[in-house]
């Protein structure tokens, strides 16, 4: 597996990472924990040393499945995890204060089995805790040897600039895909030029990029993809057009669309590093095969040509979640 420096900082890891928030919860119901602790293992065998967590994942029980699942591999591989949203009364709440964020780092501390955490990530921006704060409250716990590298999730340029000011970030994370290019506008120019590295999520389009999913597709009733408008059986048909672009390069380069699509993002910067999830070891391996497909400036500039006719349909979140980001 190629390995990839996150921005100007010393965090070297995979070329791909691995996703694990839906091994407990949003696509439907968990996935069996020891199957789950299998295919992390398996991941690590074939090359994978970057794995992508958070407190609120589950809740909670997520941190636990990687820091059993990773207990052998202490030294070899580094964890991301995130603070910065708790549950309260059965409700996602915002809380980036520092004696929260000193409160949730105790806890993913225990809960993976580390001494450190290679990468804390703010979750959220919370509009109620100015980030000079929250960067000031990583700081201290990067002194203090609790966390070793500072990240943010779905923030603004202007949050991050600030950010960045008063601890160096090493990565930032949001959704980045061909079919959510936002990133483009403003995040990546400003990533490049403060060093910072980038942390895509949901790479294949929280699955419909892979092409086994299609307007007749039913998913299980708690998968949240059930209330994205993205996901309406008329996004679905509309949005189509995209995976039949990707099918055609895939099919001329022996490859999958999935393949496809995670090969074109790891074409656009060095510094870039997407994170797939899954809980299949047949989908991981083809996903960890997409370091193996070399697109051409040529095939490059066909699907930014043909994706630029694209017109995709559906947005991305329902509104109150993308209320909740910070872009």
């Amino acid at each position: 597996m190629q390995k990839r420096k996150l921005g100007n900082s010393t965090l070297e890891v995979s070329a791909l990472g691995l996703g694990c928030m839906g091994m407990s919860m949003a696509y439907g119901p968990p996935a069996d924990r020891q199957e789950m602790i299998a295919l992390i293992r398996q991941s690590v065998e074939w090359g994978v040393t970057f794995f992508d967590t958070a407190e609120i994942y589950g809740p909670y029980v997520n941190e636990e499945l990687v820091g059993e699942a990773l207990a052998p591999f202490k030294g070899q591989v580094a964890i991301a995890t995130k603070f910065g949203i708790r549950m309260d009364n059965g409700q996602q709440v915002q809380d980036s204060r520092p004696e929260q964020i000193r409160a949730s780092v105790e806890g993913s501390l225990k809960r993976l089995g580390v001494e450190a955490i290679d990468l804390y990530y703010q979750h959220r921006v919370d509009p109620e805790v100015p980030i000079e704060e929250v960067a000031g409250a990583v700081k201290q716990l990067i002194q203090e040897g609790k966390v070793k590298h500072f990240g943010m999730s779905e923030a603004g340029v202007q949050t991050i600039r600030r950010a960045h000011a008063v601890q160096p970030l090493t990565a930032v994370q949001s959704e980045y895909s061909l079919w959510w290019r936002r990133p483009e506008e403003e995040l990546l120019p400003t990533l490049e030029e403060l060093g910072i590295g980038f942390v895509p999520f949901s790479p294949l389009g929280k699955g419909f990029l892979t092409g086994k999913i299609d307007e007749n597709t039913r998913f299980e009733s708690t998968d949240f993809r059930n209330i994205v408008p993205r996901f309406s059986e008329e996004a679905r048909k509309a949005n189509r057009a995209l995976v039949d672009l990707l099918t055609g390069i895939a099919v001329a380069k022996d490859a999958s669309p999935a393949q496809i699509a995670l090969a074109w993002l790891l074409a656009k910067k060095p510094w870039i590093v997407p994170i797939p999830g899954t809980t299949k070891a047949h989908r991981l391996e083809e996903n960890l095969g997409a370091t193996r497909v070399e697109l051409s400036p040529a095939e490059l500039q066909r699907i930014e040509e043909a994706a630029g006719r694209i017109q995709i349909v559906g947005e991305r979140y329902p509104e109150a979640l993308e209320k909740r980001t910070g872009l």
